[in-house]
């Protein structure tokens, strides 16, 4: 694998947060889930997410720094600490071992004591695991199970919550690197992606969507069918309405701790597309009589 920093686009100067921006943003761009069948785009995410696994854990980015682990977060054997005892084991047959530092004699049963001592096994928690993940808008806002496949080719099925927001991170405990003697495992830390929908928009707990409506039924006032996150519902729209109107539905948004947020309708006026010469005639005649200025700023004078 390549440098770490070096596929986050970061230098070795960034801070924490601009680490978690980089690779957020890169997670996003090549997650495999929006490039199907990309094996280009797939083979990119497993590096940043392995990139990330290094540099963005403060103990294990200070430990590559400082170059005892490589790129794949693998101890390094020719680091120095590691060295020093070599060196002396290959030293010639009945030299002694030397206490590194000190300069005072020591027997070789001393020394594998001390290793043993240094080396004994320690109860340590294991490594979180960062990973992000790509779902349906309308799965953020239901809930939903799904399965993620990890950057190691593992599979986990996970739940996501109603009203999960875009960068929203779950939390799966216990999933991630095991740990070392009696600790603990790891977390997994699941960083989710919202994909775009073609007739939703989110803002806040609410849901936005844009409803396309005849004249008639602009001028007249009707009763019509509007998709929500939640399913299709009539929509009373008033009499006299126009583009640009914005009718509430209640309670059909996102939902949240206290209840739900509201769906935002847009309304749309849209004229036929080949209009006969009857209904235009009919426009013209009655805007001759009931002349309008519908380009006059709010608020002017008539």
């Amino acid at each position: 694998m390549a440098d770490p920093y070096q596929i986050l686009g970061v230098s070795r100067a960034a801070t924490d947060d601009e680490i978690r921006k980089a690779y957020r943003a890169l997670a996003k761009k090549n997650h495999p889930d929006l490039h199907p069948g990309d094996k280009a785009a797939e083979t990119r995410f497993k590096a940043i997410a392995s990139a990330y696994a290094i540099v963005g854990d403060s103990t294990r980015r200070a430990l590559f720094d400082a170059g005892k682990i490589d790129d794949s977060g693998t101890e390094r054997q020719d680091h120095p600490e590691r060295r020093s005892y070599r060196q002396h084991a290959e030293a010639n047959s009945g030299f002694k071992y030397e206490r590194q530092g000190s300069g005072a004699g020591q027997d070789e049963d001393d020394l594998f004591a001390e290793l043993f001592r240094r080396h004994a096994r320690t109860d340590v928690r294991g490594e979180d695991v960062n990973s992000a993940f790509a779902v349906e808008f309308t799965d953020a806002i239901n809930g939903a199970k799904q399965r993620v496949i990890m950057s190691d080719g593992r599979t986990l099925d996970i739940t996501i919550p109603a009203g999960v927001m875009e960068g929203q991170i779950l939390r799966l405990r216990g999933q991630g690197n095991p740990g070392r003697g009696n600790g603990e495992p790891g977390d997994v830390l699941v960083q989710i992606l919202v994909k775009p929908h073609p007739l939703f928009r989110r803002e806040g707990d609410n849901i936005h969507s844009t409803l396309s409506v005849t004249l008639g039924e602009a001028m007249a006032g009707a009763k019509v069918a509007v998709a929500t996150v939640s399913g299709s519902v009539n929509l009373t729209v008033p009499k006299g309405s126009n583009t640009g109107t914005k009718l509430r539905l209640r309670g059909k948004g996102a939902p949240t701790k206290g209840g739900s947020g509201d769906h935002i309708v847009e309304l749309r006026v849209m004229l036929p597309d080949q209009p006969d010469d009857a209904l235009v005639q009919a426009v013209v005649d009655w805007e001759a009589k009931h002349p309008y200025d519908p380009r006059k700023e709010p608020g002017a004078p008539s």
